[in-house]
């Protein structure tokens, strides 16, 4: 299983059952903030319901498909980062993400992701990776912008949030372009 120390505070876990209710319970209490972004909180209602994404996310990573890693500071479950899908013939996968506000200002996302690119290009030899974000979100699209992505440009109507449409900020990283964490 893929377990990552990142300094005393924080680490990351390969999502499971037993995060289940940690995870619905931040879901649950970030309704309203995280509604905003994400299309899946509205039909994300009970804990069978966070039962089953993490099913489906541990298929995801028996498969070779994906992988979703919990952000665990202080041992608590602050957040989720996942590589969306692996496509192994043309080497590149998306990376997505989310934190309760309650955890947000404390550089976790950046250090997840930072980790997660490192894992990319290093360990699966993927040369190519993207982030894409809400235009309104500026937190969300500051993250790959701290961290070097290229910004792509915008995609209009991207997603349906609710009754809206939201467009998105599309950002990528070439394996050549990054500067590892061993470099650092």
């Amino acid at each position: 299983m893929f377990t990552y120390p990142i300094d005393r505070d924080t680490s990351l876990e390969l999502l499971q059952y037993k995060h289940a209710e940690a995870l619905f319970y931040l879901t649950d209490t970030g309704r309203s903030y995280l509604g905003k972004w994400l299309p899946w909180v509205e039909y994300t209602k009970t804990i069978a319901d966070t039962r089953a994404f993490i099913q489906s996310t541990l298929q995801d990573f028996a498969g070779q498909f994906g992988m979703t890693v919990v952000v665990l500071y202080r041992g608590a479950v602050a957040g989720v980062v996942a590589f969306h899908a692996f496509d192994w013939i043309n080497m590149k996968t998306s990376i997505g993400y989310w934190l309760g506000e309650q955890y947000q200002g404390k550089g976790l996302i950046t250090k997840a992701v930072k980790v997660l690119i490192d894992y990319a290009f290093g360990e699966l030899r993927l040369n190519r990776i993207v982030i894409q974000a809400a235009e309104d979100n500026v937190k969300s699209w500051a993250i790959p912008e701290r961290l070097g992505f290229t910004y792509e440009g915008t995609q209009r109507q991207n997603e349906r949030i609710g009754n809206r449409w939201v467009d998105h900020r599309t950002y990528a990283l070439l394996k050549e372009d990054w500067q590892p964490l061993t470099s650092t």
